[in-house]
């Protein structure tokens, strides 16, 4: 199994499209792994060498003691670049993976070709929130959390329309680590860029969900507004806006990335 072994961390990654090709780099969200992604695969290994990770505490990567913060998980994404030499990559972060694109457009500019962020925010919810689910998770596990963190994701009709997906994210969010959770819910809470999203400079995209009551499109909008020449789109979705307009999603990301 492909492992990159970095300093205090050993990441799990998956590639996949021709060698020759530029790297596409996708960042999953809190709570899931690398196959959040896999609707994302067939369209854009056709144009990218795509590269895959589960974020420190999550999937198949290891765990360390938290609290995490989001230069820790940045940092990352860096060494793993390093450890399989590459040296730039296109990159698309949904939710926390989206705030990590914040950090790297700002202070890693050089590793990163454009920037799509997905339905995610500079600045996420009241801290009381996050501790008050930190708590939870330590108390009942992953199952005390993952029902009410699925209704937000995925819209109403879609779970109806498509329960299949709908429970394999589900299982996604059931069977995560609740450490490696809990410690990058810290890393969500404590994280604030608003006053740094005008020093990213590399081309960017904002994807935002119509429906999203996690990063609802004003916070979209408002990093389309504070980031230099950036491009926004808006889907009709609720948070995981790549599998639930995932068409749409493939289309509008795929666009900017070959302009």
């Amino acid at each position: 199994m492909p492992f990159a072994n970095l300093p205090d961390v050993r990441l799990y990654y998956e590639l996949a499209g021709a060698e020759t090709s530029p790297v596409l780099l996708f960042s999953n969200g809190l709570g899931t792994n690398i196959h959040m992604w896999d609707g994302q695969i067939t369209a854009f290994s056709e144009h990218f060498r795509v590269l895959r990770y589960d974020i420190r505490g999550h999937g198949q990567s290891g765990y360390t003691p938290g609290p995490y913060n989001i230069e820790q998980l940045s940092r990352d994404v860096v060494g793993l670049l390093d450890a399989l030499h590459i040296d730039r990559v296109h990159f698309c972060g949904l939710s926390m993976g989206g705030m990590t694109g914040m950090w790297l457009g700002e202070n890693a500019a050089g590793r990163i070709r454009k920037l799509v962020l997905c339905n995610t925010a500079a600045k996420f919810d009241p801290e009381h929130m996050w501790n008050k689910r930190i708590g939870t998770v330590r108390s009942g596990g992953m199952k005390a959390v993952a029902g009410s963190v699925l209704e937000r994701w995925l819209t109403p009709n879609f779970r109806s329309a498509h329960p299949d997906e709908a429970q394999k994210v589900l299982a996604m969010l059931e069977g995560a680590s609740p450490e490696g959770y809990v410690a990058c819910c810290a890393a969500v809470r404590d994280m604030d860029l608003r006053d740094r999203l005008k020093d990213i400079r590399v081309p960017s995209l904002i994807v935002g969900g119509a429906y999203d009551p996690a990063a609802p499109p004003k916070d979209s909008q408002a990093l389309a507004s504070a980031i230099p020449h950036a491009a926004y789109a808006e889907l009709p979705a609720s948070h995981l806006s790549n599998i639930e307009a995932r068409d749409e999603f493939n289309k509008k990301v795929l666009e900017f990335l070959l302009a």
